[in-house]
């Protein structure tokens, strides 16, 4: 029997969720708030064609909790939320689809912030932001931040470096084979990274499409198949996709020391595939940590943003991300563990500092 939204919500500790529907738009959300301690959640949201409202409640809340330890442990004053909106994006979006999606928004009074993610632009979030004000990554020319991925792939560059010098004692990346799953925006930009510091990147989509404009914007690299990828060796393997590729089929495969990608959710079950990773002797920067970026960019787009104090705070997921290798060690945990107890201890000092205790 299908537990409770209830009975899904309690163990990860979320506050709220709402689910909203338009029939007249084909509108369907579920708006998950997961932690509020910080400040308002902020989150993007998600257009997925869903096998199931299930199935997107479950991605919703386990995304939403991912926001707050993003927030958290990238030192930004923010909750954690997300939205998914279900349905075929080719056939739902339009002015009146996202204008009712913004109404929804606004009526959580701003306790929940919005932005772009899968299957949503900066040119949606106009249209959102004509309905509330409680949205971010509208576009440039509007005085926001538009598109988050080149910050986001930014990070993941900083956070894959940090483990390079983990791993080999170096964080230059010449030389090193890299596969990149997902050829999306952030995929793109960090093949921007990547190629230009010669490093070998190995790519792989579902969409073809998508990897024939990789393959354009960088000739130098390698197209492979999506089967049986774990079969390669390579030296870092970039989930850049949907989450859970990171599971105990794919681990027992793996012969790559490193994972370092922009994924959401990478661990299928972080508290067993987290241990795994540990015992196989693989590096891992959690997914939290390093794709930060696209937050971090966005968050300073509430105060009025500036792209090179954005650049410079992205920056720091690179010492963040030795500085959790270095917890992870002296507690004897594996890294998502660690990287968790870091932004839990973070919540929990601002929220004794809140009550004055």
């Amino acid at each position: 029997m299908q537990p409770s939204v209830l009975e899904q919500m309690q163990p990860m500790g979320h506050e709220q969720v709402v689910f909203c529907q338009d029939p007249h738009t084909g509108l369907n959300a579920i708006i998950a708030i997961h932690n509020t301690t910080l400040g308002p959640s902020l989150g993007g949201t998600r257009l997925w064609n869903y096998n199931s409202h299930a199935e997107a409640l479950t991605d919703a809340l386990r995304l939403s909790r991912g926001m707050t330890y993003k927030s958290a442990i990238s030192g930004l004053n923010l909750g954690g939320g997300k939205a998914v909106l279900i349905g075929d994006a080719s056939k739902l979006k339009c002015e009146s689809y996202w204008r009712r999606y913004g109404k929804f928004v606004n009526s959580l009074n701003g306790k929940y912030i919005t932005a772009e993610d899968v299957n949503t632009s900066s040119a949606d979030m106009e249209f959102i932001g004509m309905e509330t004000k409680f949205v971010t990554g509208k576009p440039e020319y509007m005085g926001g931040s538009g598109d988050p991925s080149p910050l986001t792939a930014y990070g993941v560059y900083m956070g894959m470096k940090a483990a390079a010098k983990k791993a080999w004692g170096n964080d230059g990346l010449t030389g090193k084979k890299i596969l990149v799953q997902g050829a999306g925006n952030v995929g793109q930009y960090l093949m921007g990274y990547l190629t230009g510091e010669d490093a070998k990147v190995l790519v792989c989509d579902i969409n073809e499409a998508k990897l024939a404009q990789a393959k354009q914007k960088y000739p130098a690299i390698e197209i492979i198949s999506n089967d049986n990828i774990f079969d390669r060796e390579f030296d870092i393997y970039a989930p850049c996709a949907l989450g859970a590729s990171v599971n105990t089929d794919s681990i027992n495969k793996m012969k790559c020391p490193v994972i370092a990608g922009a994924a959401n959710n990478q661990l299928a079950d972080e508290n067993v595939h987290g241990p795994m990773l540990v015992e196989k002797g693989i590096i891992y920067v959690p997914d939290f940590l390093i794709n930060a970026g696209g937050i971090i960019n966005i968050s300073i787009e509430i105060d009025g943003y500036n792209h090179d104090r954005a650049l410079n705070t992205v920056a720091k997921i690179y010492q963040r991300t030795l500085d959790i290798f270095d917890l992870a060690e002296k507690e004897n945990v594996h890294t998502q563990l660690a990287a968790m107890r870091m932004a839990e201890k973070r919540i929990a000092d601002i929220s004794k500092l809140r009550v004055g205790i």
